[in-house]
């Protein structure tokens, strides 16, 4: 399964409630579609058709035209305008045809009269083509339409004023026309598509080693998975890397960590329960340099952005391994949660204070509607976003593809 597919599952939950916004939307003023270029009405079989009047016809034949003449005292003799046929005349019916009356001839009176013949159901081409077949409702894009699609995007937390600027562009030359929810999803997957290509960057790589990577985000965002899953495909794509497990204060971390570490062959270094993580940062780059690795990749202990104190020991981290390289860190990765929602915009502004980030990596996409906030994000502050991640598996994690997540947002196919 390609990720596209699997984002576009995994985001069923935000795709499905733009889709179930949109149609209500749509419903709540649509009118009937046509399908053909100039809107015609198609006609539509009258179930109650007028009846008219046939013309005067001769007397039709005798009803059982089959039926052969028992011989007799006497034969019925033919009407005076008329002669029998003579049996040698008639012709013989084809193989399997079963001789039916004779159709009776008109009069020369009504010899003129073109016979018109019922009207013929729309063809292959035609259904098509969508003629014959019922179009989809379309609803005029007005003010009252427009508020209620900002509305729609604010839910599904694209910010108060993103959701503004993407209803406007949509709208931008397309007021008065009547348009279907396909073709207002398509038009949101390009305009999202277009807000989110500039920050669509992968994470660089220098000639420094080792490049030294700090993870921090608040607890639960997902962190050490993130770390882990990063660490085997940088090592798979024939990278050295080493892991620093700097949550010392949550002995379940390390322990995941060391599983990761196992699982993609990485050496995971360790500090006993409590001890001071910038003193571990100190001694992982020693040992990196001295290994020779490509990559440190520094696991840092959860925290709120509202605690002060864990704050500042993550500014404290940072101050130490700059003693070993001044341009440390190279990288300053803040692992979002999808699910918080608009607490994300917050939670980057104060880390981009302490810790200086670098880039963005959005996690648990596939257990929120909410995954319009990292449109905002992108429109709010330019961070580059180099992966998301819809679950927990290796390959669940992946390089960030504007076009592909924009499409899976709002539920268009690929």
């Amino acid at each position: 399964m390609s990720f596209f597919n699997k984002l576009k599952d995994k985001l069923f939950k935000s795709s499905s409630k733009l889709e179930e916004g949109l149609d209500a939307i749509i419903a709540e003023a649509a009118e009937p579609s046509r399908s053909d270029p100039a809107q015609t009405p198609e006609p539509q079989p009258d179930p109650f058709p007028e009846i008219v009047p046939e013309p005067d016809l001769p007397p039709a034949p005798d009803p059982t035209p089959h039926e052969i003449p028992q011989p007799g005292p006497e034969t019925p003799s033919a009407p005076p305008d008329e002669s029998p046929v003579p049996p040698s005349e008639i012709p013989d019916p084809a193989p399997g045809e079963i001789p039916g009356p004779t159709p009776p001839e008109l009069p020369e009176s009504l010899a003129g009269i073109a016979v018109t013949a019922p009207a013929a159901r729309p063809g292959f081409l035609g259904r098509i083509l969508g003629r014959g077949t019922p179009a989809a409702p379309r609803r005029v894009l007005d003010d009252a339409m427009l508020e209620s699609l900002e509305e729609l995007l604010i839910q599904s937390d694209m910010g108060v004023e993103t959701a503004l600027r993407v209803a406007a562009n949509l709208a931008e030359g397309r007021m008065g026309r009547k348009l279907s929810v396909a073709e207002i999803k398509t038009l949101l997957a390009s305009e999202i598509a277009r807000i989110m290509e500039p920050v669509a960057r992968p994470m660089p790589l220098y000639a420094t080693t080792p490049q030294v990577v700090l993870v921090v985000g608040v607890n639960g965002s997902g962190k050490t998975t993130t770390i882990g899953k990063l660490a085997s495909q940088f090592r798979a794509a024939g990278k050295k890397v080493v892991i620093a497990a700097g949550d010392t204060f949550r002995a379940a971390a390390v322990e995941q960590l060391q599983v990761w570490g196992t699982r993609a062959g990485v050496p995971v270094m360790t500090a006993p329960e409590g001890s001071d993580p910038a003193s571990l940062a100190f001694d992982a780059m020693t040992r990196a340099q001295e290994e020779g690795a490509d990559l440190l990749m520094i696991d840092t202990a959860g925290r709120l952005q509202n605690r002060q104190d864990l704050m500042e020991e993550l500014a404290k981290i940072v101050r130490v391994i700059r003693k070993k390289d001044p341009a440390a860190p190279h990288n300053t990765l803040l692992v979002l949660d999808a699910t918080t929602g608009q607490n994300a915009l917050s939670q980057v502004e104060t880390f981009r204070k302490l810790a200086d980030v670098s880039g963005l990596v959005m996690t648990k996409l596939d257990g929120t509607a909410k995954g319009g906030v990292l449109v905002a994000l992108a429109d709010r502050f330019g961070l580059p976003i180099h992966a998301i991640g819809v679950g927990e598996k290796i390959d669940d994690l992946a390089p960030f593809d504007p076009e592909d997540f924009a499409r899976a947002l709002v539920g268009v196919e690929a």
